[in-house]
């Protein structure tokens, strides 16, 4: 691994945000839905000093949703529930949205002509941090997916790199 991924991934971790996006109705139901566990901790203020004039500025809390195009969305949303747990966007009062453990989210540009993600077509990767990256890869494999366990531990912990059903590159993340 190089130097320079190294000291990245050292300072960074990719996660994905606090919920998805939802309309001033569906928010208001998802409120008053007694299944959604409430949010212990207020979010701290987003505001951040201007860095050229001092002054304070209002910037964004964290990810609302990940949004990304799909041949089968039906199918790779399926998957990603039975795979990774991961609650799609409810589509009734009553049905459950993804609720993700707090911690580091990093947003990083990556150089159009990076390998990291494999297939040069692929615009984006999503990593998710997981609690037991060799329960989530041995889960993964029983049921027939492909995982690449790095073998290197590095100081902010350890790697896993996957595909989802479409070919989209999926990195676990298991923090130091």
């Amino acid at each position: 691994m190089s130097f320079q991924r190294r000291q990245l991934l050292q300072i960074l971790s990719y996660a994905f945000g606090a919920g998805f996006m939802l309309s001033r109705n569906e928010s208001a139901m998802a409120a008053q839905n007694p299944t959604q566990p409430a949010n212990p901790v207020p979010p701290a203020k987003a505001v951040a000093k201007h860095v050229s004039t001092g002054t304070e500025r209002e910037k964004v809390a964290g990810i609302g949703g990940l949004f990304f195009r799909a041949h089968d969305p039906d199918a790779l949303g399926l998957w990603y529930l039975q795979h990774l747990g991961i609650e799609l966007t409810p589509t009734k009062e009553d049905s459950p949205v993804w609720q993700q453990e707090a911690g580091p989210t990093v947003f990083s540009p990556f150089p159009e002509k990076t390998g990291y993600f494999g297939d040069p077509h692929k615009l984006w990767m999503v990593n998710f941090r997981v609690h037991d990256l060799d329960k989530m890869a041995a889960q993964l494999r029983t049921a027939g997916i492909e995982v690449k366990v790095d073998p290197q531990t590095y100081p902010n912990g350890r790697f896993a790199h996957l595909h989802d059903p479409e070919g989209n590159p999926i990195e676990l993340w298991q923090p130091s």
